[in-house]
């Protein structure tokens, strides 16, 4: 299988560059999964698709102001890190620009309350930093960092909170699971008085999700590991929806990943946490989720591969081109689609 075959044209004025005014007033493309039969909605109607008998798993990560850029200490060269995961405590991976200039021993000076020190050199750009700072680290971060948009959004987000899902909890990413962020308030709660179970699950996205695949053929793709985590809770409402026949419906490529990580490891749900690289691609057996809602991702991407395991690639390139004729906007900020 070649990469080349999840690839598709999209016109550059479809890649949205901002939020909408509101949330769940983004278009949605549903697709039935086995006939490839397309509707069109919009995503506040989402509940018109759910029933009682549905359990939505959402990712609860918070993005962290990642995004931070300082002075090398010898020579004053602008440097750029993306805060990627904790290592061990103070300790951080990071994509760094130009990662040339860093050695092990560089030292990189944010501001006077924040440091850091290369301690190794990894491949793809990756150095690995330990921080100084005084203070707390994430407080800094909200003063200093930037969000880590994707580079193709060129456009100033104006509102750090609309990077944020509006159930967004547990500190650690550097992206969004973007699947999330057409809820409002209001659609929880609508969704909850439904009697629509909701369970909260935790995969901080890193480098796996959105760092393109760069080999012609599929199989030889590594994904960067990604930090997950499920309670107990969770566990024990996904097991006995699978039991009674539920349907499970995964909002997000993260929710999915980490969904099908436990269930390849274990045969069921479990209270656990880990490291997942999983990488899911056409010909992958599903055992954990019955339905996807998704957006739509970028041209030759793990994520597009991903769905079309889901779906059929076929199934996939339909809709998207369909999406296309109608004008949707596309990747981060845009539209969204409910694979049934």
């Amino acid at each position: 299988m070649k990469t080349e075959d999840f690839d598709y044209i999209l016109p550059e004025e479809l890649i949205a560059q901002t939020p909408l005014k509101k949330r769940d007033e983004s278009k949605l493309l549903i697709l039935d999964k086995e006939t490839g039969d397309i509707n069109h909605s919009k995503f506040s109607h989402i509940i018109d698709y759910l029933d009682n008998n549905d359990v939505l798993v959402l990712n609860d990560t918070k993005v962290i102001p990642a995004r931070i850029i300082g002075i090398k200490e010898e020579t004053n060269a602008v440097i750029e890190l993306l805060m990627l995961k904790e290592k061990m405590e103070d300790t951080w991976e990071c994509l760094t620009k130009p990662a040339k200039r860093i050695k092990v021993g560089t030292i990189v000076n944010f501001s006077d309350r924040l440091s850091a020190e290369c301690i190794e050199v990894k491949e793809e750009g990756i150095r690995v930093f330990k921080l100084k700072y005084q203070g707390i680290l994430y407080e800094i971060l909200d003063e200093l960092g930037e969000m880590p948009l994707p580079p193709y959004i060129h456009e100033k987000l104006e509102d750090k909170d609309r990077y944020q899902t509006v159930y967004a909890k547990n500190i650690g990413s550097a992206a969004a699971p973007t699947a999330g962020l057409h809820f409002t308030e209001e659609l929880m709660k609508k969704i909850k008085e439904k009697d629509i179970s909701i369970v909260y699950i935790t995969l901080h996205v890193g480098l796996g999700t959105f760092r393109p695949v760069s080999v012609s053929d599929v199989s030889k793709h590594k994904m960067h590991s990604e930090f997950y985590c499920m309670s107990e809770d969770a566990a024990n409402i996904l097991n006995e929806a699978k039991k009674s026949n539920k349907r499970i419906i995964s909002v997000g490529t993260t929710t999915t990943r980490t969904l099908e990580t436990i269930m390849n490891l274990y045969g069921e749900f479990k209270a656990c946490s880990g490291w997942t690289d999983i990488f899911i691609y056409p010909g992958y057996n599903f055992k954990a989720i019955d339905a996807l809602i998704t957006n739509f991702h970028l041209p030759k991407s793990t994520l597009l591969m991903l769905v079309s395991a889901l779906a059929s690639k076929e199934y996939i390139m339909q809709a998207y081109k369909e999406a296309i004729k109608k004008e949707y906007r596309f990747f981060s900020f845009g539209d969204s689609m409910f694979i049934k």
